[in-house]
């Protein structure tokens, strides 16, 4: 089978889809690799990092693509017809392969259907032990909640850490890291390392001790209903428990130097949980680093991809952080990418079966239909 690997497309994206070190494993397990020239120019990693792996470079996208019975992707492919319409290029029955945000992009995965591409989202493969490894959402949470930290701590008008120095001591800084899952966990982790006072609060009681083994602090309320949704995710909270929440956020960022959101609904949707009223009554000098920004922004007075001052707050809320390190983003996708393959390919070929718990959970398209759920619920709200 033939495997294609084109440039992505999207403004500010430096990643690509295989590195070499996945490319040679595919090639070794009977695959015929194909990537695009320059594909991987942006991660560093050159045309030449991939012949050395087996891959071929082509220059001619359209006709490797075309050519392709896999196509493998980081973001959707481009198909707004300017200039480069990738999705006519693929043959019906061809797989797709990537994080497709079937959620995100609704029209997307109309056209997929529509050109009968079986196309599977890694963003949406269960939550499991054997999925472990195909997950890009927690590949890719895990470099925001690094990064967004860094940015914090960059923007801060103070010390991360404590410091007992000749001219006295300064004391370390209040971080409050709100949602904990893997985005939130990373950056606990992270702000720890720099010496920070960390609190982090989630709807989800149960992480409670994964926090507190990352060495900060829980704070929470008690929720009348419960906010797991399952596999690791949050569900939307009842009113009255939003009510509740609200208090504890609003009393918490009022202390901290640094807040850092990373709540998303279902891995999705981001909630607003950061009102203008609570950036008002945070000290000056403070920094909210907003990183449910891709879900559409947990801070309400957020702008998505900026950095503004606001009330002497700075918020700043980054959108593709994954793409800011893209050497190891790519490195990571890139193995989530070749595990799925490889764990499907008997006789050097990737076998579909949809009987599997893995791609019944992941497929969003295939022969015309659009099989992923919520997906095929929320276009059909649109049509209504």
């Amino acid at each position: 089978m033939r495997i294609a690997v084109p440039k992505e497309t999207r403004p500010g994206e430096r990643r690509v889809a295989l590195a070499p070190d996945s490319c040679k494993k595919l090639v070794q397990a009977g695959y015929a690799v194909s990537v695009e020239s320059g594909a991987g120019d942006a991660a560093f990693l050159p045309d030449e990092a991939f012949r050395e792996a087996g891959a071929a470079v082509e220059t001619d996208a359209a006709a490797m693509v075309g050519s392709a019975d896999i196509v493998l992707h980081v973001n959707p492919p481009a198909a707004d017809g300017a200039g480069r319409d990738e999705i006519p290029w693929m043959r019906p029955g061809t797989i797709l392969l990537g994080s497709l945000m079937p959620l995100r992009n609704p029209e997307v995965v109309r056209t997929l259907a529509a050109r009968r591409i079986t196309a599977f989202s890694t963003d949406a493969v269960p939550r499991t032990t054997r999925a472990q490894s195909m997950d890009t959402l927690s590949s890719m949470a895990n470099i925001t909640g690094y990064k967004g930290v860094l940015l914090a701590a960059t923007e801060l008008g103070k010390y991360f850490p404590m410091f007992m120095t000749a001219a006295g001591t300064v004391f370390p800084a209040r971080v409050f890291i709100i949602g904990a899952a893997v985005a939130g966990l990373q950056a606990i982790a992270t702000a720890r390392r720099l010496g920070a006072n960390v609190f982090a609060t989630d709807v989800r009681p149960e992480v409670k001790e994964q926090i507190e083994s990352l060495g900060a602090k829980y704070v929470g309320v008690e929720l009348k209903e419960s906010a797991s949704a399952g596999g690791g995710y949050a569900r939307e909270l009842s009113e009255a428990d939003k009510v509740r929440q609200r208090e504890l956020l609003a009393e918490q960022c009022a202390l901290a130097d640094v807040v850092i959101t990373t709540a998303l609904i279902g891995g999705v949707t981001a909630p607003k949980l950061i009102t203008a009223a609570m950036v008002k009554r945070m000290r000056t000098g403070s920094i909210i680093v907003d990183l449910g920004a891709d879900g559409g922004g947990n801070c309400e007075v957020s702008r998505l991809g900026e950095s503004i001052l606001v009330n002497g707050v700075r918020i700043i809320a980054p959108l593709n952080l994954p793409a800011t390190m893209p050497t190891h983003a790519s490195l990571l996708f890139s193995r989530n990418l070749a595990a799925f393959i490889l764990t499907f390919t008997k006789d050097k070929s990737f076998v579909l079966d949809l009987s599997d718990d893995i791609q019944k959970a992941s497929i969003i398209t295939r022969e015309g239909e659009i099989l992923h759920s919520r997906t095929k619920e929320a276009l059909q709200k649109v049509r209504v």
